[in-house]
């Protein structure tokens, strides 16, 4: 038994997996256990950090900060990378909103930290620190030890004071979105399945379900002319993939010439194909995929590089393989297949036409599904590169004193959003396979969340126990609880937003990874990612800026 003494205490390689390993796998059994119906998911991984870190287990200072940073860098951009696809959509419908109430959070929390400090006689140096952990947020400490380092005569006292204050907050800070979370899922009685139904259905509103419908031409104008002239047909989205002349089903490609009588299958959503059917004719019985021919429709999946970013219309591929696409499936969404839709790695295809010409379409598409489970790591590593450079790269704002960064939470995000919309570049493919994307997101987080515990564990009970500590927590509650509740309740009462998103609203105003990770638990809806990774970005640069403004503004020696 002496080499298990040993290994535990001696600084090691074995050491720290060994450590850590435990921490993680404790944390998530801990984490799963419901109470009430409600358990804290990864949230348990920090818990057990905190309980080892007590009871004297620790790991090189070195160490532990790069496993820490290197977790936080896997977890968020994962999140990017999930979320990208569908974040300008989120952002036009839901953007002003949920910034403005993410500021509010930012604000009002600044607020209630300088009347603490005013009213409840808490030094401004703890009760910044107070207000960077209470909201979970590093960058912000950083800013404001800058900030005091600027102040001419400050004493080296002075300038640790703010991470004792962050050090009592942070494990609150964390609880306190959880509790949060959860505390408006009871007042509204939420059933997070049903919310998630609920924004599945608004998503599905920018996308409408196609529908297949046959027209029968009785329009006598549109005799003799070919598909590609029929009034309003491009600009309504919709595709015509099969025609009928005289019981000859052929597939219809724009230079298909129509006559009165032929039956015309159209795809669309359904408004659409009401106009397109009050221009052709009516709806007829005839289903042309029943009929016998030699006309099938096959699915085709994206999956050569050089095809990734072209347009339907540059494919052509009516005119050079005699096959017409009708529908684009892309994260379980379908889109009608019009002229400027771009395709993205993964897209699936819905191409109708002869066997022969489908499978030379589909040799030039690739269509290999064994692609899709392959990770791209080159990708993967060159996109985290530039979220490392992005998060460093210092952003000087008139009137403070530091620059502000993005910090290695905020680049890796923004980067993989944008990558992730872009698609490709060059050779160089931007797609993550969703069990890679899940894999690597609750590896990172699980990783920081044992680090952050296990780095407070040893001064957290001491804290507390000592001096102002339980008084200062009880006073960073209040900056953690008070503006997201408030928020939150806004959010469902007056703007009756979905509660997912509210979940995402409120771990992104306190860019709480942690918080973010517990709300993906509740439900598999990417609501959360999408409305975190919308405040995100505003959100760590105001609070940057707060810390920094409330040292400058009310501090003095």
């Amino acid at each position: 038994m002496d080499f298990i003494i040993q290994l535990v205490t001696q600084p090691s390689v074995a050491q720290v997996v060994l450590g850590l390993s435990m921490v993680i796998a404790l944390g998530l059994a801990i984490g799963s256990v419901k109470i009430f119906n409600i358990n804290f998911g990864v949230a348990g991984v920090l818990f057990v950090g905190l309980i080892f870190g007590h009871f004297g287990f620790s790991i090189n200072h070195e160490v532990l900060e790069f496993i820490r940073e290197l977790g936080l860098i896997l977890f968020v951009y994962t999140i990017g990378m999930q979320v990208g696809p569908g974040f300008i959509s989120s952002l036009k419908r839901n953007g002003l909103p949920l910034n403005l109430m993410a500021a509010f959070v930012v604000i009002f929390g600044a607020v209630l930290t300088v009347l603490i400090n005013q009213y409840a006689h808490v030094p401004l140096p703890a009760a910044v620190g107070m207000f960077s952990g209470a909201t979970t947020n590093t960058p912000s400490l950083a800013a404001a030890q800058q900030a005091l380092k600027e102040v001419p005569g400050i004493t080296e006292e002075l300038i640790k004071m703010p991470t004792l204050g962050y050090a009592v907050a942070y494990p609150f800070g964390i609880l306190g979105i959880i509790l949060t979370i959860i505390l408006t899922r009871i007042i509204f009685r939420i059933n997070p399945a049903k919310e998630a139904e609920a924004f599945a259905h608004i998503q599905a509103k920018d996308a409408p379900p196609l529908e297949v419908r046959s027209l029968r031409v009785d329009n006598a104008n549109l005799e003799g002319i070919t598909i590609s002239k029929i009034p309003t047909l491009t600009e309504s989205g919709v595709i015509i993939s099969r025609i009928q002349h005289q019981n000859d089903v052929q597939v219809a490609l724009p230079k298909t010439i129509v006559h009165c009588g032929d039956i015309l299958q159209a795809v669309g959503a359904r408004e659409k194909l009401d106009v397109l059917q009050a221009i052709i004719g009516i709806q007829s019985d005839v289903d042309l995929r029943e009929i016998e021919s030699d006309v099938t429709a096959r699915r085709v999946i994206v999956t050569r590089p050089k095809v990734v970013g072209k347009t339907i219309a540059e494919l052509d591929s009516s005119h050079r393989y005699g096959v017409t696409i009708t529908r684009v499936s892309r994260s379980d969404i379908e889109f009608a297949a019009v002229p400027n839709l771009s395709l993205n790695f993964a897209d699936t295809l819905v191409v109708v036409g002869e066997d022969q010409v489908i499978q030379k379409f589909a040799d030039e598409m690739g269509d290999s599904p064994k692609h899709l489970n392959h990770p791209h790591l080159i990708p993967i590593f060159v996109g985290i590169a530039f979220g490392v450079l992005l998060g460093s790269w210092p952003i000087h704002l008139p009137g403070v004193p530091a620059p502000v960064k993005l910090g290695l939470a905020g680049g890796p995000l923004v980067v993989a959003i944008i990558l992730s919309r872009i698609g490709r570049i060059g050779h160089l493919i931007w797609y993550m396979p969703i069990s890679v994307n899940f894999m690597m997101r609750e590896f990172g987080i699980a990783l920081f969340l044992a680090c952050v515990g296990l780095r407070s564990g040893d001064q957290f009970v001491k804290t507390l126990v000592q001096g102002d500590g339980f008084y200062w927590m009880a006073m960073a509650s209040l900056i953690t609880i008070i503006p997201i509740m408030m928020a939150a309740l806004f959010a469902r009462i007056k703007l009756r937003l979905n509660y997912l998103t509210i979940c995402g609203l409120v771990a992104g105003s306190m860019t709480d990874p942690p918080a973010l990770a517990f709300a993906n638990s509740i439900s598999p809806s990417s609501a959360p990612s999408v409305a975190y990774a919308t405040v995100y970005p505003l959100v760590m640069i105001l609070r940057i800026l707060s810390a920094q403004i409330m040292v400058m503004l009310f501090f003095s020696l």
